[in-house]
């Protein structure tokens, strides 16, 4: 018992390790560089995001081979699209991240006032989770600029429910970023992640390395517009993802 919390506890200590030193160390400095010298910042900062939690799950997956991943190549080949995905551990967003080089996503809006963290996500097109007082004019911005952004092969990934499951059902849906999708005529891509609450468990400090598991992700139904200038509405959109979770359940 007293090697599994060790196991647990060192495995844990490392990743924080990363986010912490290894930040400072080996990408504080690119991102300042991007925010002052490159042409597009944002796409810059988003590379770079995305390069900074890659290596998050490769040291995740060698102190912890017990868990197996098993990640559909599509997902990370994905362009120009609205993705929706369920929500089970605070690992599942650095995931998204980790395998979308251009992404944008919805973030509670008070990551936005915690420093350094909040100056990054700004920098990277991040929406707040709230447009209200302060952050109306950056939600009005990333809203306006997101047909273009996504016309040019950058993604929005969001998870709907708003908030992890605690027992992997799925809950009610909001539909703002399938509204988006409908606005920017843009496919949907629906994707089906399972098992990252058993690796990092919610209300949870240590990381769970004890147990075998498998950990995937999967794309369950991809919603194209019926042609350049129609797409479904919002309800049917929503009604089509809820059925392509529903038939997993069964």
């Amino acid at each position: 018992m007293r090697k599994d919390l060790l196991s647990d506890f060192l495995v844990t200590i490392l990743c924080w390790a990363w986010f912490t030193l290894g930040f400072l160390v080996f990408f504080s400095w690119r991102y300042v560089g991007a925010a002052l010298f490159a042409r597009e910042t944002e796409t810059s900062i988003q590379r770079l995001s995305s390069r900074f939690y890659q290596v998050l799950f490769r040291i995740i997956r060698v102190a912890a081979p017990n868990h197996r991943w098993e990640i559909d190549e599509e997902v990370g080949a994905i362009r120009s699209a609205v993705i929706v995905c369920n929500h089970l551990s605070y690992l599942d967003p650095l995931l998204l991240i980790a395998l979308l080089e251009r992404h944008r996503t919805i973030v509670k809006t008070r990551f936005f006032k915690m420093p350094v963290f909040g100056w990054v996500i700004k920098k990277a097109g991040y929406l707040p989770a709230s447009g209200n007082g302060e952050f109306s004019g950056m939600m009005i911005d990333q809203l306006e600029s997101m047909k273009d952004f996504l016309q040019r092969g950058g993604n929005l990934f969001i998870f709907p429910e708003g908030t992890r499951s605690r027992d992997g059902k799925i809950g009610n849906l909001r539909r703002g970023a399938l509204k988006i999708a409908r606005l920017c005529h843009a496919p949907v891509y629906v994707l089906r992640l399972a098992n990252t609450d058993k690796l990092f468990m919610p209300g949870k400090f240590l990381f769970n390395t004890r147990i075998k598991n498998t950990i995937s992700l999967k794309i369950i139904d991809r919603i194209q517009p019926a042609c350049q200038h129609t797409t479904p509405s919002t309800a049917r959109l929503e009604q089509r993802v809820l059925q392509a979770y529903s038939e997993l359940a069964k």
